[in-house]
């Protein structure tokens, strides 16, 4: 499969690309493509739609929309209230990003006043969701404040993040325990989410996320309902991620394996996971770096890329304005042949989204500062040297209107372990990037695959 060829020159970024580039690929530069069906028994193409048809929801303004709607979708796991939601982007003027970040500021701050006058009256439960929803809101006032130098709002919103999500947590009914995951002399922050106190070892997921997620926002995404289904979760931010780069400066990187290793021998130390039923999972820009680990990690007993992803070199210089000959000699060419494009990004022309997926979000994740830079930077995310070499069986999700997800079907074609390869359509409601607005669907086919491929019956409650 390859991607649809663009005509030299810097394309349009279609509406939503850049929140359903969790990791940024080409698809976050301009979207489109061809990838196959992702029934892994059906060989039909499916064409990966270049302009999202979900029509706005929260706001006219495609930033506030996207953004907002992703605090929305943790709704249903009492993360967010439609209310909150919508009353807070109807206070912020369009492309005002100190108003972005002071309103969902004062959000959070009011889901904390909540939690406390619970808390004075015994209430555990609204108290427990108050204080998630303050963690959530606190979360969304970081996005459009990305970049580097780290602006202090940022840092501040992210310890408020995590101190209102740790409140919550205390009041679980079930354990939720915060750890440090010893890495290269340093720690790597994680949460272990338990079933139960019970000791019982259980087949357990380790989890990875993406570009801008962190593993608060990885409890509402992946932990309740992995627990519900009598799943132990361990969530971990990695370089580049939540924590590690907010507060420590520290890069993503494309050997991700050097990541996870050191994570699988910390699971392996607790008596809660059984060992021989580790699931390795990735989310968003996950969907590259669990594979990419999986090849060199192999105590683990499935896979799962949500969404599949395969060798982002040709993605992206698939996009970038180069000739053919430049992007055969890439990345030994003359760093100036991206000057035009480096220009109209930090322009007013170019799209608010465009920008703070490349020059904010993706400059600081990889500690560079030119698209050349990136370029060479991104291009060594590479899987297909090493991609025979997963042997765990593995689930590859593509949603339809996922530009990121244009290239799942190269990784399904390419692993020779047992595979399937799973559509999400737009017209159940899942075709954005991780399904975002349809979790509980895609968590249904994730554990009636997980509970096959591990033999376990897993939680009837």
């Amino acid at each position: 499969m390859t991607m649809q060829p663009s005509e030299p020159g810097v394309q349009k970024l279609s509406r939503r690309t850049a929140l359903q580039a969790g990791g940024l690929t080409a698809a976050s530069i301009a979207a489109g493509g061809i990838g196959k069906s992702a029934a892994a028994q059906d060989a039909t193409p499916v064409k990966v739609a270049e302009e999202s048809t979900m029509r706005p929801l929260l706001s006219d303004y495609e930033m506030w929309d996207s953004f907002g709607m992703r605090a929305l979708a943790y709704a249903l796991d009492r993360g967010a209230d439609f209310g909150d939601c919508v009353s807070t982007i109807s206070r912020i003027p369009d492309g005002d990003h100190d108003a972005w970040a002071r309103e969902w500021k004062a959000t959070g701050d009011r889901m904390m006043a909540l939690a406390e006058d619970a808390m004075l009256l015994g209430d555990r439960v609204s108290a427990r969701e108050a204080y998630y929803r303050a963690s959530n809101y606190y979360r969304v006032v970081q996005y459009p404040l990305y970049g580097y130098p780290v602006d202090p709002r940022l840092t501040n919103a992210f310890n408020a993040e995590t101190a209102a999500f740790l409140k919550g947590a205390a009041l679980s009914d079930f354990p939720i325990e915060p750890v440090e995951i010893p890495f290269e002399g340093k720690t790597l922050p994680g949460y272990l989410v338990l079933v139960d106190d019970s000791g019982k070892p259980r087949p357990t997921i380790v989890h990875t996320n993406g570009y801008d997620s962190d593993i608060q926002e990885m409890f509402f995404a992946h932990a309740i309902a992995a627990v519900r289904r009598g799943y132990n979760i361990l969530l971990f931010d990695g370089p580049g991620q939540g924590r590690n780069l907010i507060i420590d400066n520290m890069h993503m990187r494309p050997n991700w394996e050097t990541v996870v290793t050191p994570v699988i021998d910390f699971a392996l130390t607790r008596p809660e996971i059984a060992p021989d039923k580790i699931a390795l999972a990735g989310w968003s820009f996950g969907g590259w770096l669990a594979p990419r680990a999986a090849c060199f990690e192999h105590r683990i007993a499935a896979l799962v890329a949500d969404p599949g992803q395969y060798d982002e070199k040709d993605a992206l210089l698939a996009r970038l304005p180069l000739t053919d000959e430049q992007k055969a000699a890439f990345p030994e060419i003359d760093p100036s042949s991206l000057d035009e494009m480096q220009t109209y990004l930090q322009s007013p022309e170019a799209p608010p989204m465009l920008h703070w997926s490349l020059i904010q979000r993706g400059y600081w994740v990889h500690g560079v500062e030119s698209v050349f830079a990136y370029a060479v930077e991104f291009a060594k995310y590479e899987i297909s040297p090493y991609v025979k070499q997963i042997t765990a069986p593995t689930f590859i999700s593509q949603a339809e209107d996922d530009p990121v997800a244009a290239y799942a079907s190269q990784l399904y074609d390419a692993i020779e372990a047992p595979k399937v390869l799973e559509l999400f359509k737009t017209e159940d409601g899942a075709g954005m990037h991780c399904e975002m607005l349809a979790r509980t669907l895609y968590h249904q086919k994730l554990f009636a695959w997980l509970n096959k491929t591990l033999g376990y019956e897993g939680n009837p409650g």
